[in-house]
């Protein structure tokens, strides 16, 4: 039998079939669909999931998550990968694995 789901749905069910265990993340269209998604269900397979204060600390959640062992991830959209731009450039000087989903606006 065939389920339609949307692009937020598909990336959660995948995440979390991957093992992520920590995500933080920002509201920011349309990309909010994935940290509401992610705040119901990553605590129910016992991992954390987390609304930062702006997109800068939710990044930086997810680099202090992956150095402590877990798989992090976030998402955000336009303005918002601008503003993870120098996080970005930490975790590559680091070494530190991160999963980010960049999701286009319309238009």
């Amino acid at each position: 039998m065939r389920e339609y789901i949307d692009g937020a749905t598909a990336i959660v069910r995948g995440a979390i079939d991957a093992g992520c265990s920590f995500f933080a993340g920002y509201p920011i269209t349309p990309a909010s669909g994935i940290l509401m998604q992610m705040m119901r269900e990553l605590p129910r397979t016992g991992g954390v999931a987390i609304q930062g204060e702006d997109e800068i600390a939710s990044i930086g959640m997810c680099i202090g998550a992956t150095l402590a062992g877990h798989l992090a991830m976030t998402a955000t959209s336009g303005p918002g990968i601008s503003l993870y731009s120098e996080n970005i450039g930490l975790a590559v000087m680091g070494e530190v694995p991160l999963v980010i989903v960049d999701v286009q606006r319309l238009g």
